[in-house]
């Protein structure tokens, strides 16, 4: 049954009254624990939930549209309310689990982690992590096309996302094939051969690596035809703040979808001593970030071509 129009959401539940995205990114699951880890703390699950609510407590008051995921994170900032008024709910669906084949990622779907399981949780956006390599070479008889495997899986996020009356957000991170050193400008290509083939899917938003150089970022602008937001990927602070202002200027970038760049060096902390990094490093961070955003992005709405 398709959602009564009065009851859908839209990008603009999850950007700014500007249509501009500055969402914050905590949907770690393994990667959050192996991040304790390596500061020398063996975390416990509620570890990892009460960080997630530490840090959606400080900083969605500053953001549009918090990522979170469906184990540890909405459980736990549901529970503790620490969700600003205002800021939106975006859960990553896709398994926690991956699959692989002859040492690449291979993409599934679990059917019951669908936009209604989304919704039910309170969520206004489905994310969905995907690895494209859409230049990788055809695939030979008897084994599966792994490219098209993504772009089915995607098609299929993006049509039960508009009967159940979500946006649909696909993030893509490239990959290395087997023997593969990607970087410079083979990685630049891989990036935007992805972001071609997955703006032929009628995906509302895509969550995109920075291409590595502003002519990647002007390429990325000449071929696609809806919003996209960039992600951090880990990157120090400083670094992304340079890199988003390219994205913004050269590539027609609607926001930002950032974790670790902001939040990182709260996990080793604990009580007051995290309250304090997230309310004076943290949070100035994410708002120097948003005032970039604010003057440089390009409206979602704008997006469209």
């Amino acid at each position: 049954m398709i959602t009564e129009t009065k009851n859908r959401k839209t990008l603009a539940d999850i950007a700014s009254t500007d249509g501009v995205f500055a969402i914050i990114a905590m949907d770690q699951r393994n990667t959050l624990r192996r991040m304790f880890q390596a500061v020398g703390i063996d975390p416990s699950d509620d570890d990892l939930r009460t960080a997630k609510a530490d840090v959606a407590r400080a900083l969605t008051p500053s953001a549009s549209g918090m990522l979170l995921d469906p184990t540890y994170g909405v459980p736990s900032v549901t529970e503790a309310h620490a969700l600003a008024p205002g800021c939106g709910l975006l859960v990553a669906a896709e398994p926690s689990s991956r699959d692989s084949y002859n040492g690449e990622p291979r993409t599934r779907r679990d059917p019951e982690l669908n936009a209604n399981w989304v919704a039910a949780q309170g969520g206004d956006a489905v994310k969905f992590l995907v690895q494209l390599r859409a230049d990788r070479p055809v695939a030979k008889e008897g084994e599966p096309d792994l490219a098209a495997e993504v772009l089915d899986v995607c098609q299929e996020i993006a049509t039960d996302c508009s009967s159940a009356g979500l946006p649909s957000v696909i993030e893509n991170l490239v990959y290395e094939l087997p023997g593969e050193q990607l970087s410079g400008k083979a990685r630049e290509d891989a990036i935007i051969a992805a972001a071609t083939a997955l703006d032929e899917v009628d995906i509302d938003l895509l969550k995109l690596e920075y291409p590595g150089s502003p002519g990647g970022c002007r390429r990325l602008a000449e071929v696609l035809h809806r919003p996209w937001a960039v992600l951090s990927a880990g990157v120090p602070f400083e670094e992304f703040s340079d890199v988003l202002k390219i994205a913004f200027d050269e590539g027609g970038a609607s926001g930002f979808i950032a974790g670790r760049s902001i939040w990182r060096e709260a996990l080793p902390l604990s009580g007051v001593a995290r309250e304090r990094f997230l309310d004076t490093v943290a949070r100035p961070r994410l708002d120097d970030l948003v005032a970039v955003a604010n003057q440089r992005a390009r409206p979602w709405t704008e997006a469209t071509k």
